[in-house]
């Protein structure tokens, strides 16, 4: 493997992907729909920085009809060509933000979110060598940033959110983050799956509980 990939598993990756594999519970999606009739997708959890490991986002284009200007990580529904949740998220990535396959090494991927919404999504963990250069797609990307991991997995900076709607209550996350720019919204079913991480990384052992 590659030299800038050794450097970044002086972090608490290699604990990940040891407990990424070892846990039976649902995470790859081979199908476009399920017998529920949810869609399934994937997400790709991109990493990067060997010393400060940081997580990579995009803000949305205001021009698409779904989810406008939100911030989220890259990805999307199972394509039927698709082989299952990883080749998923490492297309999307590439029509999203411009990233080559070469540059990625796929970790493996956390159990199924379900969100509040007819997907069901898959997190695709994987490092990206430092050397790479994202181009984001303007006709789906407003923007592209970085959120320290630090700051992602500090569970202060989790905030909870709950509404009522037909007599109903729900929950909901959201960890904003502001570094010398505009504030970066990340919530709902994005901050989810970073809270989903969370608890992972420190069931595992690799991130303080």
């Amino acid at each position: 493997m590659t030299a800038p990939f050794d450097r970044l598993r002086a972090q608490p990756f290699d604990k990940l992907r040891g407990a990424l594999a070892a846990d039976p519970r649902p995470r790859t999606l081979g199908f476009d729909r399920t017998p529920r009739g949810e869609r399934a997708a994937a997400v790709l959890m991109l990493f990067t920085r060997d010393a400060d490991p940081s997580l990579t986002f995009v803000t949305r284009a205001e021009t698409l009809r779904n989810h406008a200007g939100q911030v989220a990580l890259p990805g999307g529904a199972v394509d039927p060509g698709d082989i299952d949740a990883t080749d998923t998220a490492l297309r999307e990535a590439e029509e999203e933000v411009g990233l080559a396959p070469e540059f990625v090494e796929v970790l493996g991927a956390l159990p199924t979110y379900v969100p509040g919404s007819s997907f069901l999504i898959t997190p695709v963990v994987a490092l990206v060598r430092p050397d790479c250069v994202l181009r984001p797609n303007p006709y789906e990307v407003a923007d592209l940033f970085e959120v320290p991991l630090d700051f992602l997995l500090n569970p202060a900076n989790h905030r909870h959110h709950a509404f009522e709607a037909n007599g109903v209550v729900r929950n909901w996350l959201s960890m904003p983050y502001m570094d010398r720019g505009p504030q970066r919204f990340v919530w709902g079913a994005t901050a989810g799956m970073i809270r989903n991480l969370y608890r992972f990384l420190a069931a595992s052992g690799a991130q303080p509980a």
